[in-house]
């Protein structure tokens, strides 16, 4: 299969222009989307014209202005710019796209639209208002899919997956991968949401992760390798459908798990993952779950101290050995 080099961001616009052409009911929606501060969408109005919509400065109104459109019969992908701002669309979102299709009697009943979640997590410096990591808040609401990728084939299969997908999706990004290059086939293909990847084979220990903190638990594997220690890790990618048979499956081989996420550690991705293999596969364990995730603290504004209070590869690293 014949590949090229691309940026997570340039991946994402692949998916959504190759999406686009395919099916004419696809519209996006946001704020400057016509520019965009991230760079996915830029060129999409030219080719597109008027089914790129900037809107109004107004999380709320547009998200339910989607919800509406997926209702009758378009396929809607809304940016949100930042994490943050979702509490100001969550109406639309966990209370109205996630519930429609059981309160309509399932069926032929669909919901598709995509809010496509920019810029999230931590950067150095984006402060309390664009810099926390919330993907942890919507897995709690049933109706709802929620991915997080980690890399620019990943990310353009995955888009097209949700945007393909007749229930609401959450697609996060973080701030950090646009730049992040990789290796995309220029053929057709999908990311299914709800599975899993291992990353990395290994048979001391599991670390799960997911976007941007993957890259440092791949990173904290190679250093933990030089002192014998040989991580699995896995790419989580899909929140919610959680794939729970290939985390177990790595927790019955090395008996020993970590998680690490940006998100707080109360109520978090983790947590989540540390309850479903404590309730289904706490007889494979040999010593606690590790929890690896972000201090219970607003995020400072300063570059400086922002970085200390997300995870870092020595944390990862510390945490690990402790369990030998």
């Amino acid at each position: 299969m014949a590949s090229k080099e691309m940026t997570y961001a340039e991946a994402i616009r692949e998916g959504l222009r190759e999406e686009m052409k395919r099916d004419e009911k696809i519209i996006l929606l946001g704020e400057d989307i016509k520019i965009n501060v991230w760079t996915v969408t830029r060129g999409l109005y030219e080719e597109f014209g008027d089914r790129v919509i900037n809107t109004p400065l107004s999380e709320s109104g547009f998200s339910g202005a989607a919800v509406g459109a997926a209702l009758t019969g378009m396929r809607p992908v809304v940016e949100i710019m930042y994490p943050d701002f979702t509490l100001y669309a969550a109406d639309s979102i966990a209370n109205q796209a996630a519930k429609y299709r059981y309160m309509c009697g399932g069926g032929d009943f669909h919901v598709p639209v995509v809010f496509r979640i920019g810029g999230s997590g931590s950067s150095g410096g984006s402060g309390c208002h664009h810099g926390q990591s919330l993907e942890a808040t919507f897995i709690h609401f049933p109706g709802l899919k929620v991915v997080f990728s980690s890399s620019p084939y990943d990310a353009k299969g995955l888009i097209k997956s949700a945007i393909r997908d007749n229930n609401p999706v959450l697609f996060y990004e973080h701030k950090l991968l646009y730049g992040v290059k990789g290796m995309v086939p220029e053929e057709e293909y999908v990311v299914p949401i709800g599975k899993a990847e291992v990353k990395r084979e290994g048979k001391d220990v599991t670390i799960v992760s997911y976007a941007w903190t993957l890259h440092k638990a791949l990173k904290a594997a190679e250093e933990l390798a030089k002192e014998g220690i040989d991580a699995e890790v896995i790419d989580l990618r899909s929140l919610r459908p959680m794939d729970k048979e290939c985390i177990l499956n790595s927790v019955k081989k090395t008996s020993k798990l970590v998680t690490a996420e940006e998100g707080t550690k109360m109520g978090g991705v983790g947590a989540e993952i540390a309850a479903m293999v404590a309730e289904e596969g706490l007889q494979h364990l040999d010593a606690p779950v590790k929890r690896i995730a972000g201090a219970e603290s607003v995020i400072p504004s300063s570059a400086y101290a922002d970085q200390m209070v997300i995870p870092q590869i020595p944390d990862i690293i510390r945490e690990v050995k402790e369990l030998f």
